[in-house]
C-alpha cells in the first residue's frame, strides 16, 4: 500500500512537470515569433530609416577641434538604413580612433535618429617632431593643431613620435610637477627639457630675460624659488649668463 502511494506521487509529479514544460513551451513560441516579427518591423519600416533629409538625424555634440567632417564620415553608409540595424559599439571603436576624441557615446534617439557626444582631449603642451608642430595631451597622445586655435601652453622637449604612448606619457607627467611644483611661476614657463628624466632643464622669463635652468630631478619648486629669492644679486654679478644650474642645494652655479 505504501509503494502504491510513491508511485501515484511519483506519476503526479511528473505529470506537473511535463505540463509546466508544455505550457511554457506554448507561450514562448509565440512570443519569439513575435518577437522576430517586431525586429524586421523595426530594420524595414520607413519610420525607423535614418534620412538625410530629416534635420537632426546625426546630432553631434562636444566637437570644439575634433573635425566635424572626420565624424560625420564614419556614419556616411549609415544613411538610407535603420537606426536599429547600426553596429552602435562599432560606431564608437571608430570614434575614438580620431585624435582628438577622448571618449564617445552613440546612442539610438526614437524613431530615426542617432546622437553622438564627444569629449575632447585637453592638450597641455606642444612637441617640435621631425613632421612639425604638434600638441599633446596628458595621455601622451600626439594632436594636430586645429585651424585657428590659438594656445599658450609651454614646449615639451625630449619626446618623439617614434616614442610608446608610455613613454611620452612619463614624459608629460613630468612636465605637469614642474608645472604644479612652481605654482604661479608656471606662468612664466616657455619650455621643459624631460630628456634626461634624472636632469630636468626648464626654459623661462625672468624680468624679461630668457633664462634656462638646470633642475636636477627633484624639489623643482624650492631650487627655482631659490633662485628668484636670489637674482637682484645674481643679475648683478652674471648679469650676462643665461643657463643656471640649482641642482646643489647650497649654491647656484652660473654657466658660462
Amino acid at each position: 500500500m505504501k509503494k502504491g502511494s510513491e508511485g501515484k506521487k511519483k506519476f503526479r509529479i511528473r505529470w506537473r512537470l511535463w505540463l509546466g514544460i508544455a505550457v511554457a513551451g506554448a507561450i514562448a513560441v509565440p512570443s519569439a515569433l513575435g518577437a522576430r516579427s517586431a525586429w524586421r518591423f523595426v530594420l524595414s519600416d520607413p519610420q525607423f530609416t535614418l534620412s538625410r533629409d530629416r534635420t537632426g538625424a546625426l546630432a553631434i555634440q562636444g566637437l570644439q577641434y575634433t573635425s566635424r567632417a572626420k565624424v560625420q564620415r564614419i556614419f556616411a553608409t549609415d544613411f538610407g538604413r535603420s537606426v536599429f540595424a547600426l553596429p552602435l559599439e562599432e560606431r564608437r571603436r571608430r570614434l575614438l580612433g580620431i585624435d582628438w576624441v577622448e571618449d564617445a557615446s552613440v546612442s539610438r534617439v526614437w524613431p530615426d535618429r542617432l546622437a553622438v557626444r564627444i569629449r575632447e582631449r585637453r592638450p597641455v603642451a606642444f612637441v617640435l617632431l621631425r613632421s612639425g608642430w604638434l600638441l599633446i595631451d596628458s595621455q601622451g597622445i600626439l594632436l594636430d593643431p586645429p585651424a585657428h586655435a590659438q594656445f599658450t601652453f609651454p614646449v615639451l622637449s625630449g619626446v618623439g613620435e617614434d616614442e610608446s604612448e608610455a613613454q611620452r606619457r612619463e614624459g608629460v607627467r613630468t612636465m605637469l610637477q614642474v608645472e604644479e611644483e612652481l605654482g604661479e611661476q608656471a606662468r612664466n614657463l616657455s619650455e621643459v627639457n624631460v630628456s634626461d628624466a634624472s636632469n630636468i632643464r626648464i626654459v623661462a622669463q625672468v624680468e624679461n630675460r630668457t633664462l634656462e635652468f638646470i633642475l636636477g630631478d627633484s624639489g623643482f619648486g624650492r631650487r627655482y624659488q631659490n633662485f628668484l629669492s636670489h637674482y637682484a644679486e645674481i643679475k648683478r654679478r652674471s648679469p650676462e649668463v643665461k643657463t643656471f644650474d640649482l641642482r646643489l642645494e647650497d649654491r647656484i652655479t652660473a654657466k658660462e
